[in-house]
């Protein structure tokens, strides 16, 4: 079935059904980042492969809403298809309650399903689309998604302790303890991220991400773990149950929140709560008494055992980088030019290379996220893909750009490189010198005790400020271990988030610029929080840079960096010898 044929069969169950007008996100229960094929309706219908956009369709109409890494993408995708770009936070962009109602003039019935909304964006919708009716309603794919891909579970393996550093019961004991409740509770988690950490469990059940399609129960003597119970192999459950984890099916959830009581005070980790659970759980709900949720803030705290771990994970990654950075002088940079027009490299080609290099590491898992590897005007695009099928051919001139991320059993890395491929043009060194210089500044940081990451942000983007130039996306996103590659609660970005940095918390580094047609340039380190100094006025913390590989100065701008800039590249390893 085409798309036109997708949205005519939705269509069709919403007349039936008498809905006037349906939500469609790109979530699963669960609110990840990457979602199982099962959940990819919103691709299903629309064409359009980008991981963040939300769908509407109405009887007549239909339009996607997203953001600005995937407006290019969007457009190409959506073409021919019927349905309306959206583009978030443009000027002129109807949220998505004013166009529905501009759709909707006389009144009707908007659905959305209780398994991908959470019951906060359920009451939202209940507000900013009133008069209208909301109506939560079950999953209504599987009645016309043809050939569905069903939802896949794999088996489960421990992380030992000699890898997280702490038992799952010192992590149950220290969690009840941090939520305070003098009562019997019940801490409901439904992160996939957070359940993997807490139970020291791993697994591949989602792309890219080693974790275990599960949900869990805390309470102050055991943790009731939700999964696929045969997917646990017996050395894995006989661990769990020294742990005091019991296993029982997945789809019970909703059962056991209903079986609570009245009289238990329930607490999710996060809003990340399906409407239908979060309703499920019926009265007593608390909320979550930490900034950032008291679990999620727990594991973004790694312990020393975990930093070791990282320090190893990006040493190791090194070894790869350092293989492909050879294999770019050799067969694209100093290549004579009439052999390598004879046979070029594409952007595919080096991802692929790349995954090649890491694959001999007996410890390597795979890749942390869908590799991008950008030549020249592809690199304006923050999230370029080039597939088998699809890619541009690398010359020898201008820049490429690579942010790969891979999972090791110790550790999960992040890093991008921008390199040039040939000759610069002006613009093009000028540009590189002032990300390498937000970087560093970035990366020299001191900043007291409750510092938060948007009070740091500026020294990543002033030098860009400065050129008159501005990336939209964040400068630092946390980073699991063994885990998801982007995770919270902390990071460093422009808007406002309320989570301070502290000790332990893994973070990326990845100032920008992206000129149009042109070229990208990023530069990407993984950073430590890690105490400096107890000042007279408190404690001081600063930032360890953790990633090995080399940067490409060749590009630089020497004078426009400070004396104090060249010496922390020279003494981090980034540069050979502080230029004069």
């Amino acid at each position: 079935m085409d798309r036109r044929g997708a949205i005519i069969s939705l269509r069709t169950l919403m007349e039936r059904k008498g809905i006037s007008a349906m939500i469609i996100p790109s979530n699963d229960p669960h609110f990840g980042e990457y979602i199982p094929d099962h959940y990819k309706c919103r691709e299903w219908l629309s064409c359009f492969t980008g991981s963040a956009g939300t769908l509407v369709v109405t009887g007549q109409s239909a339009a996607l809403w997203t953001d600005s890494r995937y407006f290019v993408q969007a457009d190409k995708e959506l073409a021919g298809t019927g349905i309306l770009l959206m583009k978030l936070k443009i000027a002129g962009t109807p949220s998505i309650p004013e166009w529905i109602k501009s759709e909707l003039p006389e009144g009707g019935t908007v659905a959305i399903d209780e398994d991908l909304f959470t019951y906060s964006e359920y009451k939202g919708y209940l507000s900013a689309l009133d008069p209208l009716k909301v109506e939560m309603i079950s999953d209504p794919f599987d009645e016309i998604w043809e050939g569905r891909p069903s939802l896949e579970f794999h088996s489960v393996e421990c992380m030992p302790e000699s890898v997280s550093g702490e038992s799952v019961i010192s992590k149950r004991e220290r969690l009840c303890a941090a939520l305070g409740v003098g009562t019997p509770f019940a801490y409901v988690v439904t992160a996939l991220d957070e359940i993997a950490w807490l139970c020291n469990i791993r697994g591949c059940d989602v792309e890219y991400n080693p974790l275990v399609i599960a949900y869990a129960i805390v309470t102050t003597d055991k943790i009731t773990l939700f999964g696929c119970v045969n997917m646990f192999p017996e050395q894995v459950k006989s661990y769990l149950r020294s742990q005091n984890v019991e296993i029982v099916g997945y789809s019970s959830l909703t059962d056991a929140l209903k079986g609570l009581g009245d009289d238990v005070v329930k607490i999710f980790s996060s809003d990340q709560a399906t409407a239908k659970n979060y309703m499920a759980a019926g009265p007593n709900i608390l909320p979550d008494p930490t900034t950032g949720g008291t679990l999620n803030l727990m594991k973004a705290k790694k312990n020393s055992v975990e930093l070791d771990g990282f320090r190893r994970a990006c040493a190791e990654d090194a070894k790869a980088w350092k293989k492909l950075l050879e294999y770019l002088r050799v067969n694209i940079v100093e290549k004579d030019p009439q052999e390598y027009i004879l046979n070029p490299l594409t952007e595919y080609d080096i991802a692929e290379k790349l995954i090649e290099f890491r694959s001999e590491s007996e410890d390597y898992r795979g890749e942390s996220f869908e590799p991008i590897v950008a030549y020249a005007a592809n690199g304006a695009l923050p999230h370029y893909t080039a597939t088998k099928e699809s890619y541009s051919v690398i010359r020898q001139k201008g820049f490429l750009l690579i942010d790969s991320g891979a999972q090791y059993t110790y550790g999960t890395t992040d890093t991008t490189r921008t390199i040039p491929m040939g000759p610069l043009t002006q613009e093009e060194m000028e540009d590189y010198t002032a990300v390498l210089k937000g970087m560093t500044d970035l990366s020299m940081a001191r900043f007291p005790q409750g510092t938060r990451g948007a009070q740091l942000d500026i020294l990543a983007r002033g030098p860009l400020f400065s050129r008159g130039k501005k990336y939209l996306h964040g400068t630092g996103h946390g980073i699991g271990h063994y885990l998801c590659v982007h995770e919270g609660p902390q990071s460093i970005r422009m808007e406002e988030n309320p989570v301070h940095l502290y000790p332990g918390m893994v973070l990326s580094n990845e100032p920008a610029v992206y000129v149009e047609g042109s070229h990208g340039i990023r530069i990407e380190n993984t950073i430590v929080v890690s105490p400096w100094k107890v000042g007279d006025d408190g404690e001081y913390y600063e930032f360890e840079t953790i990633t090995q590989i080399p940067i490409s100065t060749d590009p630089v701008v020497w004078s426009r960096l400070s004396e104090e800039e060249k010496q922390w590249l020279y003494s981090h390893g980034f540069i050979d010898q502080p230029p004069m």
